[in-house]
């Protein structure tokens, strides 16, 4: 039987300014940085998350989405926020792009980063009760 999720995998051109934008942008933790023989296995995670996600070296463009209406699908990472308005403008200044400001929506609030290689990261906050 499964019992959890190990790692979800972004692909990126250039792993060191992926792991500088994931830690020093988002805040993310550095967890596994190990040389193998199919590559660098990189990973970081939100602290206290078991999750892990997998900065997997990958040529430019190669399997990636194209481009999507930004209000019609999420990206491929979905990370939550407590405080999403506050995070948003502590992740501005760290200089993350995004595309556009927080939104509100009958879940809660929505704004969608992108990292240094075109992947979308969708930020959310749940409505509280």
């Amino acid at each position: 039987m499964l019992t959890t999720i190990m790692y979800v995998t972004m692909y990126v051109t250039d792993q060191d300014r992926a792991l500088e934008f994931y830690t020093e942008g988002l805040g993310l933790e550095k967890r596994i940085d190990v040389s193998g023989p199919d590559g660098r296995f990189l990973t970081v995670g939100v602290p206290g998350s078991p999750v892990q996600i997998l900065l997997w070296s990958h040529a430019a463009a190669a399997g990636q989405p194209g481009e999507v209406d930004q209000h019609a699908a999420p990206g491929p990472l979905i990370l939550e926020s407590d405080d999403l308005r506050k995070d948003f403008e502590i992740m501005r200044r760290r200089g993350v792009a995004f595309e556009g400001e927080p939104v509100d929506y009958p879940f809660g609030v929505r704004v969608e980063a992108v990292d240094p290689d075109g992947n979308r990261i969708s930020l959310r906050q749940q409505r509280k009760p």
